[in-house]
C-alpha cells in the first residue's frame, strides 16, 4: 500500500483512457499524480478484443494491450498507481480527501474518470459472448458485421441511432423492443421506418442468446410479452442499446449532475467544485469512445496543471 503523504497535487480516480491520459499529462507536468485503479483496471476497453478506430494502430489493437501500454506510459513519467477501491470522497473544500480501502489520501485537485457501465440484459452467457457477437457500441464493432444479420435491443434514441448506423454494414437489422411503439424522437423513428434494412419485433424481450460450438453468437430467442410465445431469431451479432449507468454514486450531492447522473462540466472538464475535474464517459453521455475519453483526459490534465499554477 502506498503511504499517504500530507497533501498531493492531484489524485485521479479511474484507469481507463481518460484517467490514464490525464495521468500522462499531469505526470509530465510534475504534478505527481496518484491514480487509483478501481474494480476494473483499464476500464471497459479491457473487455474489447479488437479496437480498429483508435489512431496510431493501422492493424488494430487488443483493448487490454492498449490499456497496458497507456499505463506503462503513465508510469514512465512518474504516475503512482494504486490498486484499490475508492470507498468515499469528501469534496466540501480543498484539500479533497479520497478514501481508498478506508485509507485517506488528500490532494489539492481531483480528476474523476470513473466511466459508465452499459446496461445489460442480465442473461447467463452475455458476458461470455461479449466481443464474440455481443456488443454495446455500433461505432466500435459495426464494421465487423458487413453483410450479416444483426439484432439491436432497445427503443430509445440510442437504439435507433445504432440500428440506423449498422445498416451501413449489415444486410438486415432487427430491432427488438419491449413495447409496441418506440421512445426515440420522431425524426429518428421516421428514418428507421423508412429504412428497408430495419425490421421490428414489438412487445418482445430477448430471453436467451444462442451460441455456436465456437462460443459465438448464432441467434437469439425472444419472448412475446403479450402472449408469452417464443421465437428464435438467427443473427450474427447482438447490440444492446438500453442505456448506460455513469459511475457517479460516490459523488452524489457533492458535484452537479444531470438527471441521469452524468457529471456536468463547463469550460472543458471543470465541475461545479473548483479544483475537481471530470473526464471520459462519466461526463459524456453522447460519444462514449476511447479517443474522446482520452481527449477529455488530456483536457483535465492540462486544466489541473493550470489550476495548480494559479493557486500556487
Amino acid at each position: 500500500m502506498i503511504a499517504p503523504p500530507e497533501i498531493r497535487d492531484t489524485i485521479i480516480i479511474g484507469s481507463g483512457p481518460a484517467g490514464l491520459t490525464a495521468a500522462i499529462y499531469t505526470a509530465r507536468a510534475s504534478c505527481s499524480p496518484l491514480l487509483v485503479h478501481g474494480n476494473q483496471p483499464g476500464g471497459q476497453l479491457t473487455t474489447t478484443s479488437d479496437i480498429e478506430n483508435f489512431p496510431g494502430f493501422p492493424d488494430g489493437i487488443d483493448g487490454g494491450t492498449l490499456m497496458q501500454l497507456m499505463e506503462a506510459q503513465a508510469a514512465r513519467f512518474g504516475t503512482e498507481l494504486l490498486q484499490g477501491e475508492v470507498s468515499r470522497v469528501e469534496l466540501g473544500a480543498a484539500p479533497f480527501t479520497v478514501w481508498v480501502d478506508n485509507t485517506p489520501f488528500r490532494a489539492r485537485t481531483l480528476i474523476i474518470a470513473t466511466g459508465a457501465k452499459a446496461k445489460m440484459l442480465c442473461l447467463p452467457n452475455e458476458w461470455d459472448l461479449y466481443g464474440r457477437g455481443v456488443s454495446v457500441c455500433a461505432a466500435c464493432d459495426g464494421f465487423f458485421y458487413r453483410d450479416r444479420e444483426i439484432v439491436v435491443v432497445g427503443g430509445g434514441d440510442t437504439a435507433i441511432e445504432e440500428a440506423t448506423f449498422l445498416t451501413r454494414f449489415a444486410s438486415k437489422v432487427t430491432v427488438v423492443h419491449r413495447r409496441d411503439c418506440l421512445r426515440a424522437t420522431p425524426t429518428l423513428q421516421e428514418r428507421a421506418f423508412n429504412n428497408p434494412k430495419i425490421h421490428f419485433l414489438w412487445d418482445c424481450v430477448v430471453s436467451e442468446i444462442l451460441e455456436t460450438d465456437n462460443r459465438e453468437v448464432r441467434g437469439i430467442k425472444v419472448t412475446n410479452l403479450k402472449d408469452n410465445s417464443g421465437t428464435e431469431v438467427p443473427c450474427d451479432g447482438l447490440f444492446i442499446a438500453i442505456g448506460h449507468h455513469p459511475n457517479t454514486g460516490l459523488f452524489a450531492g457533492q458535484v452537479e449532475m444531470d438527471d441521469n447522473g452524468y457529471i456536468l462540466t463547463r469550460n472543458g472538464t471543470e465541475t461545479s467544485v473548483p479544483g475537481v475535474f471530470a473526464a471520459g464517459d462519466v461526463q459524456d453521455s453522447v460519444f462514449r469512445q476511447a479517443i474522446t475519453a482520452a481527449g477529455t483526459g488530456c483536457m483535465a490534465g492540462l486544466q489541473v496543471e493550470r489550476y495548480l499554477d494559479e493557486i500556487d
